[in-house]
């Protein structure tokens, strides 16, 4: 049988997928762990511990009490927020992927989950249809952080047998929980102050457009990859996965098709910088030939499932 742990559990991911594999799996199966206070979300679900991605004996001693042979590591300083400190962004982020993939060498049975993210995409990469092979060269520590770590996955994969396997996150729009510093934060905020105050003042320009998913599309995507056959993962890097492309000007026309007085105004701040050094559009052509990925949502009917569950 399965066990399995979440860590950073408490994130705008981590949320979700625990939730998700409890379904799947069972509740008492799948530990949730963050540094946080348990998610309220959470709470009488399964169980929970409070604990450090960057703390790798702790971190083996509970994988090794529990027996787990799943994790799904999440726990990072996304974008906006590592760029702010990016000393700590590099040592959270790639501290504990290293030591989850050294567990794995030692305990020989651990399967994982790392995501990655379309910021390892950077200003030198193909905007338009942004192939899954392609220039990569990201412009913040998030985006150096995420490549370096596809490369230690591909390495660990290829040099001890590691069965490690990641995605590339474009942005991710929930309800369920709000965002935690990311650059396309814009398309959760926007649905909450639609409805709230009737007006958004948007940090991006009105014609970015970046690639985006809604959350219940990336927690299938995760959980697919995870237990597809071995032989179909082909790549051990991070596959592209893809649903829509929208910016704050269209995305707030078809918002305005639920809220008619909806207004919002723009003032970029330094986040548009950083966007456009990403992907208009993403190619996720391996992924959905390989291991037979496919969105559910679209940017009409994510809106209408936004709007509906946060009344």
């Amino acid at each position: 049988m399965n066990k399995i742990l979440v860590i950073g559990a408490c994130g705008q991911i981590g949320v979700e997928l625990t939730l998700a594999l409890r379904k799947k799996n069972g509740n008492d199966v799948v530990i949730a762990a963050d540094i946080k206070n348990e998610h309220p979300l959470l709470q009488g679900t399964g169980p929970y511990v409070t604990l450090d991605a960057t703390d790798a004996d702790a971190t083996r001693v509970l994988v090794k009490k529990e027996g787990i042979t799943e994790i799904y590591l999440l726990a990072a300083l996304l974008s906006a927020t590592g760029e702010k400190n990016p000393k700590l962004a590099w040592e959270l982020n790639m501290s504990s992927l290293r030591q989850i993939l050294d567990l794995a060498v030692e305990e020989k049975n651990i399967k994982i989950f790392w995501p990655s993210s379309i910021a390892v995409f950077g200003p030198t990469t193909p905007k338009d249809g942004t192939p899954q092979k392609t220039i990569i060269e990201p412009s913040t520590m998030y985006g150096i952080t995420k490549y370096a770590g596809e490369l230690l996955c591909q390495y660990y994969h290829q040099r001890f047998g590691v069965d490690v396997r990641s995605v590339r996150y474009p942005g991710l729009i929930s309800w369920k929980s709000l965002p935690g510093g990311g650059t396309t934060d814009y398309a959760v905020e926007i649905f909450h102050e639609a409805l709230k105050n009737k007006t958004y003042s948007c940090f991006l320009s009105e014609n970015t457009y970046l690639p985006m998913m809604y959350m219940d599309d990336a927690i299938r995507a995760t959980i697919e990859i995870m237990y597809a056959p071995a032989e179909k993962i082909r790549s051990r890097m991070a596959y592209n996965i893809s649903a829509m492309s929208f910016s704050p000007k269209e995305i707030t026309e078809v918002i305005k098709k639920q809220i008619p007085d909806f207004t919002i105004s723009y003032q970029p701040d330094h986040r548009q910088q950083i966007a456009d050094g990403w992907p208009k559009s993403i190619d996720d052509t391996a992924a959905r030939t390989e291991w037979g990925w496919k969105p559910e949502y679209d940017l009409e009917k994510m809106t209408i499932e936004m709007l509906k569950n946060l009344k």
